[in-house]
């Protein structure tokens, strides 16, 4: 039997390989330095940079979701998880569907949010009964704002939070039935 020659790159010595060299990056390491982080803390960052966080109820978790972001969008969802105790004392958090979620014990969830690319949804989940109603939204009662780096509007927030903690939450055990896609 005649032998056959390497074909294969990876088959010629290893001297005959070219060799790679290391090109040096600027700000873009670090960042995925940082994210690359972020999913050793939390196992996995999903699309939009949201931190894939096991359901749970309590602070825990949330703060477990909070410590997994990235970025501005870290800085901006701790505003938002600090500013829902100063508008609703009585609050209680939980982690659902990768979001954190607000609510008041016995009456459901009235608000949540969720880490996009460009932006953090806020959603409340009785939106259309809020004055001025959240711009964001299609959804028989839901409704949204999309906050971005520089423009989180705690005044209104504040006034949103504290008339959706007034309504009756939304229940997470009747999830579809509803057409909310929250």
């Amino acid at each position: 039997m005649a032998t056959r020659k390497a074909t294969k790159k990876s088959d010629a010595p290893r001297a005959a390989r070219p060799r790679r060299t290391r090109v040096a990056r600027s700000g873009a390491s670090r960042k995925s330095a940082t994210a690359k982080s972020a999913v050793r803390r939390s196992g996995v960052l999903l699309s939009g940079g949201n931190p894939q966080i096991a359901k749970a109820d309590g602070d825990a978790p949330v703060r477990a979701y909070l410590a997994a972001l990235t970025g501005w969008k870290r800085d901006v969802a701790r505003r938002l998880d600090a500013l829902v105790p100063r508008a609703v004392p009585s609050v209680r958090r939980a982690v659902k569907w990768n979001s954190p979620f607000y609510g008041i014990e016995g009456r459901g969830w009235f608000l949540s949010f969720h880490v996009f690319t460009r932006a953090i949804k806020v959603t409340f989940f009785r939106g259309t009964s809020l004055e001025p109603v959240p711009p964001g939204g299609k959804s028989r009662e839901a409704r949204w704002i999309d906050v971005h780096e520089d423009d989180l509007d705690e005044a209104q927030l504040t006034k949103w939070m504290r008339q959706a903690a007034a309504l009756p939450g939304w229940d997470a055990s009747s999830r579809g039935s509803e057409d909310d896609s929250s």
